[in-house]
């Protein structure tokens, strides 16, 4: 194999669950994204593995990497993951400074040991320029082993995920330096051609260890700056009136944005995985504008988006290409871009976006908005904290055989059939049974009415938050463990995960980082992942493919 246009691909992309026939896209991404933007995304990325050649020999000189400098590759990897930028400008300016940053940082080394194409490759003017070098950028351009392609395209899905979270922690002034050098030293790593497949394995289960530590980071800025979560019963009934629909995971725009909007009269309903915004009690306490959420899972946009008479306001990833019945009134910020789009500034001024809303004036009357499942309620809130003071009543209830098993059933949701999987797995777990659940996966169950515990408080359904909060769940399990005086492997608690998307890949990782085995991952297996990489990951972590609902619980369960 030798480059993507050999090959016939206009474009080769398999970094989400849903590319094309399971293998790759090679005309159009199924996320929307053109051949365009995707060979431009691998031109930026050829290009921070070669400013992180250069940042590697700053560290081993014993030098400090400016902040701008881990910013920007920060940046460029969010901007790059699945359904977060489609604006084939954005990518060429990024482009260009990513030509200012080497330049600047090879006149700090000089001359360093590593001369990939990487390093001596000079950006060229123009974006035409730029396109007929982007096939040596591609994932298939080096006739590489298998494993070794695999696992580098693994640990750089890795960094995309901890990208997005480093992202949000750094929008809100935390930050581990820690993490931020080990970009470099991954991207450098991932140039390397004399590491072998062992070497790159550890590198998968390091990315893993700094997955974790980016998501506590993560925690540690959401819980001091808003509190920690607590239980709140979300309304998704709409009240007449004007409003904005608030979607993606920052909750430092979603602040900004309720503070711009009081005294204007204008609801702010949040949509998808902010969702767990509502958790939050400093944003209860301060913003009583703060009334619901709109919809369900983001992949459900474009139908419940249909000509509804509101602004929304994306924040970070997950936007759909656009329809012509809503394109008006969709408005974009940070990494967030798509052509035609009004795009709100480093400044975050949202007087357009709260323009739009008192001109298009809202329902007319209130409107409820089901969930998946019919329901009108959602309840959101259960991080650590929450559950864990309930601590003592769960092993109680363990010991006194009225609670039998655990699961954490949840991740990145998407538009296939077979995601019906989850709802159904949910419905028939039997009731001494809790689900604990996060990212919007949580759509396909989280209105589901399976009540409580029988002989407890307990309520069956735990939404712990976003899919980084699946640092509270690995807390949760933790503490249990401890409760228990036993391994988190040997707790009645398995792990049933879907995944779509980048951040789920640094999920997953993170939890093989913890040694945690049995996984069921679902709908299918990654197509990045070789039938070698696979069989490794079987053999020592226990990792499967979902089966049916009835088959997976059986095996767990163990009923026959």
């Amino acid at each position: 194999m030798s480059n993507n246009m050999d090959l016939g691909y206009e474009m080769f992309c398999y970094q989400c669950e849903q590319t094309a026939n399971g293998k790759g896209c090679t005309k159009l991404g199924v996320c929307g994204k053109t051949a365009e933007v995707a060979n431009l995304q691998d031109l930026l990325i050829f290009q921070i593995k070669g400013i992180s050649c250069y940042g590697k020999a700053l560290l081993a000189q014993g030098k400090e990497i400016d902040k701008s400098v881990i910013r920007f590759i920060e940046n460029v990897l969010f901007t790059t993951l699945t359904n977060v930028n489609f604006d084939a400008a954005v990518h060429v300016e990024l482009l260009k400074e990513s030509q200012e940053i080497k330049d600047t940082l090879k006149g700090m080394t000089g001359e360093i040991d590593n001369h990939t194409a990487h390093v001596t490759y000079t950006l060229p003017e123009t974006k035409t320029e730029m396109l007929k070098d982007a096939p040596m950028a591609g994932i298939m351009y080096e006739d590489l082993d298998p494993d070794i392609r695999s696992l580098r395209q693994t640990i750089l899905y890795g960094l995309k995920g901890i990208s997005a979270y480093g992202h949000q922690a750094r929008e809100l002034g935390y930050y581990s330096d820690e993490v931020d050098n080990f970009y470099i030293e991954a991207l450098e790593a991932i140039t390397d051609d004399t590491l072998t497949v062992e070497e790159l394995i550890r590198l998968t289960m390091r990315t893993g260890e700094m997955a974790i530590a980016v998501m506590q980071k993560l925690d540690e800025a959401n819980t001091e700056v808003y509190g920690n979560p607590s239980p709140h019963t979300v309304d998704v009934h709409m009240k007449k009136g004007p409003f904005i629909v608030v979607s993606g995971h920052d909750l430092k725009d979603l602040e900004m944005l309720l503070e711009q909007t009081k005294g204007k009269g204008i609801h702010i309903y949040t949509h998808s995985e902010m969702l767990p915004a509502h958790g939050y009690p400093e944003l209860k306490r301060r913003y009583p504008h703060l009334k619901g959420n709109f919809g369900t899972a983001w992949q459900n946009q474009q139908r419940e988006f249909e000509d509804i008479p509101a602004p929304i306001l994306f924040t970070t990833n997950c936007i759909m290409p656009l329809r012509a019945s809503y394109a008006d009134r969709v408005f974009t910020t940070s990494v967030v871009a798509y052509p035609g789009v009004p795009h709100i500034d480093e400044g975050r001024d949202f007087s357009p976006v709260i323009e739009k809303a008192l001109e298009l004036g809202g329902y007319a009357q209130d409107t409820l908005l089901p969930g998946l499942n019919g329901g009108s309620t959602v309840t959101t809130g259960f991080a650590r904290t929450a559950v864990l003071q309930h601590a003592d009543e769960i092993v109680q209830a363990v010991r006194d055989g009225k609670l039998r098993h655990f699961f954490l059933v949840g991740g990145c949701d998407g538009t296939r059939p077979s995601r019906r999987y989850y709802t159904e797995f949910a419905r028939l777990t039997p009731p001494d049974t809790i689900l604990l659940t996060l990212a919007c996966g949580k759509f396909r169950l989280n209105d589901l009415p399976l009540g409580t515990v029988p002989g407890t408080g307990l309520p069956r359904i735990l939404d712990v938050g976003q899919c980084n909060d699946a640092y509270s769940a690995i807390r949760i399990a933790l503490a249990l463990a401890d409760a228990f005086g036993c391994g988190v492997n040997d707790l009645p608690l398995s792990l049933v995960l879907c995944w779509f998307e980048q951040k789920a890949v640094c999920i997953l990782i993170a939890l093989l980082a913890l040694g945690i085995r049995n996984i069921r991952l679902g709908p299918t297996l990654p197509p990045f992942l070789s039938p070698g990489v696979v069989r490794t990951l079987q053999e020592r972590y226990g990792l499967k493919p979902i089966a049916t609902p009835e088959a997976d619980l059986q095996a767990i369960l163990g009923r026959h």
